[in-house]
């Protein structure tokens, strides 16, 4: 049996922002969380980022007048949850976001698709970034990547043995 220390593995520095990188871009949206206040109700909506760059930030795109901009201003604190797939590839990241207004920077992530919320274009008075620096977080993921996760619980199943391939542990991304 394997023993609990083998499926920890916490991660820093460029290997965090990495790791990082590759379950944010595995994930198709994710949960950006604002207003996060503890014991009280915090705010919640599906966004989908538009980057992770080389530091480890992660880009949206969204409206200057929203309510998360308006919460971002009053308290930068927030936190992003990822899901890349239904059994691995989870993360959830706490960060410091900032409303940024950079024409150059929206031209770079635009995508034709986002007319269905900024229906001028990329030229929208009303579209901003929000970058988010993270500072801390976790992950779950498989150790040796889906297919072999795969055919470990099939083996497991079949021979009744615990064939666990998780792997698990903080993100300090944050330099």
């Amino acid at each position: 049996m394997e023993n609990t220390e083998d499926h920890l593995k916490n991660l820093a520095g460029a290997e965090a922002k990495a790791k990082l990188k590759e379950l944010v871009e595995k994930a198709e949206n994710c949960f950006f969380c604002s207003n996060i206040k503890t014991g009280l109700p915090f705010s919640t909506r599906p966004m989908s980022e538009q980057l992770v760059d080389e530091e480890g930030n992660i880009w949206f795109l969204s409206r200057k007048d929203s309510e998360k901009n308006a919460e971002i201003a009053q308290d930068p604190m927030v936190q992003l949850l990822f899901q890349a797939n239904k059994h691995s590839g989870f993360v959830s990241i706490y960060g410091i976001a900032e409303i940024i207004d950079d024409q150059q920077k929206i031209d770079e992530l635009w995508q034709p698709m986002f007319k269905v919320w900024f229906e001028k274009g990329k030229n929208d008075p009303v579209i901003s970034l929000i970058k988010v620096d993270p500072t801390q977080g976790y992950y779950w993921d498989t150790k040796n990547g889906q297919a072999i996760a795969f055919l470990k619980i099939a083996a497991s199943l079949v021979t009744g043995k615990a064939m666990d391939d998780s792997v698990e542990g903080k993100l300090e991304v944050s330099d």
